[in-house]
């Protein structure tokens, strides 16, 4: 049992990376780095706001330690208690767990279920689709943009290539889009009062403890798993869908919860995460015009930086700021002592920034090599499953994007998302200065 929050102080005390009223106004970049230099592994007593909000946990913030953590899944569960920094009663562990919240070999087993849909060579097979996709977005981007008129960069432009192409990977018609993009909004959002009905910090959400995120809107979601599978089974395709339709683990037929929660894990990190990582590539290349510059120059010239240049947006992007682990053991680590039962929690931006892994890292250098970033996990058994797709969207992105734009401005004032999970953004007015 961990110690009582009144009961161990802060490491750093005042050093606020919990709250979501702080990712509102900014990613605490100073704030992380006091971490890393001060206690890169630190007690964090979970007060916000002078309420506890929890039994507190460690806090991971080096690259290394976070790698190391994530890799050894025998001594930081995913599973015992989640990957959520909420501590939930077992019932509520057992409803809400999707893949996310199981270690192998159970997790490995639900893993295979959609490895080959999400595979490398297979999500190559849409990489035609992602160019023309992502092309007619720019275009109208662009058009509407024309005479210096100001775009939502997250409206006109983000969130319609990761949402379009997820379609087809889980078998849903592209005619529900809309609504699965809303209701992804809503649910994982949970702390915005724009997207939520119950903000999960301002409203008693104890109603819906046994539902993810604790947002009722799943059980929406769940209804239309139901619906689809229903269908899926007359008429089964190559999809994700389909594959649920009738999977089976370890001898047992996923339960219709289990399948609900395996869609609506998929929906929310195919989509919520691209679709951030591009507006932040937006927005670093209006910040950063040379290496617009460059990147043109580099395909125009054979120098191609476009392969570094991914890689760098998603450092740069880091869209998941954190997740969660659960020391199985009385252990160690870089010589801290922690109790069986703990939670680890690892913070993916801090890792993204820390000096002692990336030269300069708050320089936006698309020619960065090495760039062994931590945006899809630090290894381990629950490297991103959609790293692959992930990457063919921010190619096809950059590539159409270095044709048609000459520069990006900044036309207003950049509104991020109330979320101390997502680093996003919901509106980003830009001007696209046409080539």
């Amino acid at each position: 049992m961990t110690e009582r929050p009144d009961t161990r102080p802060d490491t750093l005390a005042g050093v606020d990376i919990l709250s979501h009223d702080v990712y509102e106004i900014g990613v605490p970049h100073d704030a992380y780095a006091r971490y890393r230099s001060i206690a890169p592994i630190a007690w964090v007593n979970e007060t916000v706001d002078n309420r506890h909000t929890g039994s507190g946990f460690w806090a991971v913030t080096r690259w290394d330690d976070l790698v190391d953590v994530h890799k050894d899944w025998r001594r930081f569960s995913s599973e015992v208690g989640g990957t959520e920094i909420e501590e939930l009663e077992p019932d509520a562990n057992v409803a809400r767990r999707t893949m996310l919240e199981t270690d192998p070999p159970r997790h490995t087993r639900l893993r295979q279920l959609v490895n080959p849909t999400f595979s490398r060579a297979t999500v190559q097979t849409y990489a035609d689709d992602a160019r023309a996709l992502v092309e007619s977005v720019l275009d109208d981007a662009v058009a509407g943009s024309s005479s210096g008129r100001a775009i939502d960069a997250v409206a006109t432009i983000a969130r319609e290539l990761p949402i379009r192409m997820l379609t087809a990977l889980l078998g849903v018609p592209d005619s529900d889009a809309d609504m699965l993009f809303h209701w992804a909004d809503q649910i994982v959002y949970h702390a915005d009062p724009e997207f939520s009905g119950a903000v999960v910090d301002q409203t008693d959400t104890d109603p819906y403890r046994l539902l993810p995120f604790r947002s009722p809107i799943s059980l929406q979601v769940f209804d239309y798993v139901e619906r689809m599978l229903a269908s899926k089974r007359s008429n089964p395709g190559a999809d994700v869908l389909s594959v649920l339709a009738d999977a089976v683990v370890d001898g047992t037929p996923l339960s219709e919860r289990e399948q609900g929660t395996f869609f609506l894990l998929l929906l929310i990190a195919g989509n919520e995460t691209t679709r951030h990582t591009l507006t932040h590539a937006l927005l670093a290349f209006a910040e950063h015009p040379d290496q617009l510059a460059r990147l043109r120059k580099g395909m125009a010239d054979g120098s191609d930086l476009l392969d570094t240049a991914v890689e760098e947006v998603l450092r740069w992007a880091c869209p998941q700021i954190h997740f969660r682990r659960t020391a199985t053991i009385d252990t160690e680590l870089r010589g801290v002592q922690m109790r069986k039962g703990e939670k680890v929690v690892t913070w993916y931006v801090a890792a993204n920034f820390d000096p002692e892994q990336f030269t300069d890292p708050f320089v936006f250098d698309i020619g960065r090599t090495p760039n062994r970033h931590v945006t899809f996990g630090g290894g381990g058994p629950h490297l991103c499953l959609g790293q692959w797709m992930a990457r063919l969207e921010v190619r096809a992105f950059l590539t159409a994007f270095v044709q048609r734009v000459e520069r990006v401005e900044i036309a207003g004032k950049v509104e991020r998302i109330r979320s101390n999970f997502i680093n996003g953004v919901k509106r980003a007015p830009i001007i696209l200065v046409p080539r």
